[in-house]
């Protein structure tokens, strides 16, 4: 029976930050701070324990090598060679953010009523540009059944595709016919637009999805010129919920109208700007949240501490719960070493609706696997990354040791030795 999934990204040993994304105003602004890998991975597991204490399937996606040494060689050096931007972005562990690794297509949704992943590009941000290989292949591993899940290539340059992030979908429920929503950017002020129409189209094209359930939405300028990079520090999609701030796109009239004609059930909850303005929805990831429903039944709301303290955000808040909405419980989690580097709830995980019974049991944990990776990660991972040790005059070659033996024990755990190596 297919469910909602979420799959986490755990956090690298090479979490650092550098400041690698323009327009992730969280990023930029702690760029050149000391980074706590460790505290990092265990907060992010914690997460997940809060998700699996809710009822919810809780699934896995694995750091990758770093530094990438294949990318390094296609540009003609290594780590010990490169100069201090290169070895930044090489070292990079932004994969931990799994809503950017695929737009996922659950086979409600298909024409051959198959799951269909399309790995992202992410061709915008150099640093995030040699992710989709690794990401191709863990996807590869973890929905290997063929009857069940088919996998397409990324969309190829120069048209820029993010995933996940600026994909939601609306249904009944999960196991239904669902409308995907593709949101796109046009312009974003100074910062890029991320998001290319021409490649939200290929990717629905090759997921076979009804033209007459599938949107294309503009994403609004003024949120990508705000801060909001991707679709999902705007807007979040549930079941029959849409839960989005009053400027998240572009034209919100006539998106509104597209979505209730291809959805005439849908529930759209929207945030006013006067109660929440973009700079604190920006801030605060009030929408970079997971919005779940566990098996009881009750829509939750799973935001970041730094919502949960905004005073403004926390009173809209509880102006929601005491109405008569459907998002009827908010749920806390501190990912603080996640917020710093850009990325909330909704960014650390990718949702795929399955039936957990087709999917490699690898990539699936309960509470004792859980305690298994949070061992391996006290043991292993670097409790600090100083800037330093990566884009100093002499690189840190030690930390690229230590890196490289943390992920692989963690691999050994898992029993993904010589399968991820």
């Amino acid at each position: 029976m297919p469910i909602e999934i979420n799959f986490d990204g755990i956090v690298g040993p090479s979490h650092n930050f550098a400041g690698l994304s323009p327009g992730n105003l969280a990023a930029t602004q702690n760029a050149g701070t000391t980074s706590w890998p460790r505290h990092a991975a265990l907060e992010g597991i914690a997460k997940m324990r809060a998700n699996l204490a809710l009822g919810l399937t809780q699934g896995i996606l694995l750091p990758h090598d770093r530094p990438n040494r294949r990318w390094l060689a296609s540009l003609s050096t290594d780590y010990a060679s490169a100069p201090p931007l290169l070895r930044a972005q090489a070292m990079s562990a932004s994969a931990m953010w799994a809503a950017n690794a695929a737009t996922v297509s659950p086979g409600t949704d298909t024409a051959d009523g198959r799951c269909h992943f399309t790995p992202a590009n992410l061709l915008t941000m150099p640093h995030r540009s040699h992710e989709a290989h690794e990401t191709a292949r863990q996807l590869a591993i973890a929905f290997a059944d063929p009857a069940h899940f088919a996998h397409h290539a990324p969309i190829p340059a120069p048209f820029g595709d993010e995933g996940a992030a600026n994909h939601m979908r609306l249904a009944r429920s999960h196991g239904e016919p669902g409308v995907e929503l593709f949101v796109y950017g046009k312009s974003g002020g100074a910062f890029p637009a991320r998001q290319s129409r021409v490649a939200s189209a290929a990717v629905a094209r090759a997921h076979e999805l009804d033209p007459a359930r599938t949107l294309f939405l503009a994403q609004s300028p003024d949120a990508i010129a705000a801060g909001a990079f991707h679709n999902d520090v705007v807007a979040v999609a549930n079941e029959q919920v849409l839960f989005v701030h009053e400027h998240a796109l572009a034209d919100r009239n006539a998106a509104y109208a597209e979505i209730r004609q291809a959805a005439p059930w849908v529930e759209i909850v929207e945030v006013p700007a006067d109660a929440v303005s973009l700079a604190d929805a920006v801030s605060s990831y009030l929408f970079n949240a997971q919005l779940v429903t566990p098996p009881d039944g009750v829509m939750t709301l799973i935001v970041p501490v730094e919502a949960a303290g905004h005073p403004r955000v926390a009173a809209w808040l509880e102006t929601m719960l005491a109405g008569n909405g459907p998002i009827r419980r908010v749920e806390t989690v501190d990912v603080r070493q996640s917020m710093a580097n850009g990325g909330g709830p909704a960014c650390l995980r990718l949702r795929v609706v399955a039936d957990p019974k087709t999917i490699d049991p690898r990539f699936l944990v309960d509470a004792a696997k859980l305690d298994s990776i949070a061992a391996v990660v006290s043991e292993h991972w670097p409790e600090t990354i100083v800037p330093d040790q990566i884009v100093g005059t002499s690189p840190d070659l030690a930390l690229v040791q230590t890196v490289s033996s943390a992920r692989a024990a963690l691999l050994r755990v898992l029993a993904l030795e010589g399968v991820l190596d």
